[in-house]
Formats: structure tokens, sequence, C-alpha cells
């Protein structure tokens, strides 16, 4: 007795419905932002570098590390050659691949506000000092927003300092947001 089967493919409709209910099971933590997954990249740390001062806040910037693929081709067989010379089969190879870190990852500290510090007030007077200089166009509401994070930012560049939207203590000084006693570094 032979048994027919009917075979169908999946509707493109129920098949994209699938993928959706997958990929909206996979989460991250943190709201959505992979950043908050490592202290000091988007928010200040008190678990700063090593040796750093007890109290004290940290942010970091993270350069990823740079690696190179390199693929080579291996003879596995070589080619038969005929008498006269003329070459019967060519010979076979393989592709091997290896990786080499090229740079390694480098994770550059800097220290930072503390949470407590960064009061309403004090962003309020941080989008006032960077509206002053050209890079805020925003709300002056003392929220650290997108807009704010991205002024921060680019001010940082500008001026030298960290590739990062958390504020470092340097700018808060440089904007005249913290002020040092004389003769110390503390904030």
């Amino acid at each position: 007795m032979i048994e027919a089967r009917t075979v169908t493919a999946p509707r493109p409709f129920a098949v994209l419905l699938l993928l959706t209910l997958t990929l909206g099971a996979c989460t991250q933590t943190g709201g959505g932002r992979p950043e908050l997954l490592e202290p000091g990249v988007f928010t200040p740390t008190r678990d700063g570098p090593e040796g750093a001062p007890p109290g004290t806040c940290w942010g970091r910037t993270v350069t990823p590390a740079v690696i190179e693929t390199v693929s080579t081709q291996v003879q596995v067989k070589p080619a038969k050659v005929n008498s006269d010379g003329s070459i019967a089969k060519l010979p076979e190879f393989r592709t091997e691949e290896r990786q080499r870190i090229v740079k390694q990852r480098v994770d550059s500290w800097f220290e930072t506000p503390c949470a407590e510090v960064q009061t309403e007030e004090f962003l309020a007077s941080l989008q006032r000092a960077l509206q002053a200089r050209g890079y805020y166009a925003g709300l002056v509401n003392g929220r650290l927003d997108p807009v704010t994070r991205a002024a921060v930012q680019r001010f940082q560049v500008d001026n030298g300092g960290p590739d990062s939207s958390l504020l470092a203590l340097a700018t808060a000084r440089m904007l005249g947001l913290i002020v040092t006693k004389s003769g110390t570094s503390d904030a």
C-alpha cells in the first residue's frame, strides 16, 4: 500500500507571526539599553578603576577589540602531472581561517559627578551652560534626556574630553558647575 502525504509550505503570515513572537521574547534588561549592562558606560558607578579613591564615581568609554580574520589556502592534494609535463589533475586546496586580536579592548575611565550631585537644579545649570556655548538647543528642563546627553558628548569630544554622553568631572569643572577646593581635586 502506498501512502501519499501532502506537504504544504508554511504561509508567509504564519512565519512572520512566529518570527515576531520569537524575537519579541528576546528582550534586554535595563529598558532596552545595552549600555546599562556595563556599569560606568551609561550611568556613573562607584566601582571605578583599581585604586580609585573611595566615595568617587566613575564613567568609562569602551573601545572594542580589533579582530582580524586571516584566510589561507592549504594544499591537501598535489597536482597530477603527466609524463609530458601537462597537468592531468589540478591540485586540491582547503581554506583555513584563523582570527587574531590586532588591538585589545580598552576601557578608559574618567571621574564623573556622582548621582546625588546631579540634581534637577544641577542638570538645568548643565543645560544652560551647554546652551550658552551653542551645544544645547532643547528646553531647560533639568532632565538628562537624550538631547542633553548628545550635547554633553559633543561638548566633551570637541574639548578633548571622553567620547561619552556621561558627564565627566573635568567637563563639569570646565563648565563652572563644580568647583574644587584650593589644592585638592575633590568635588
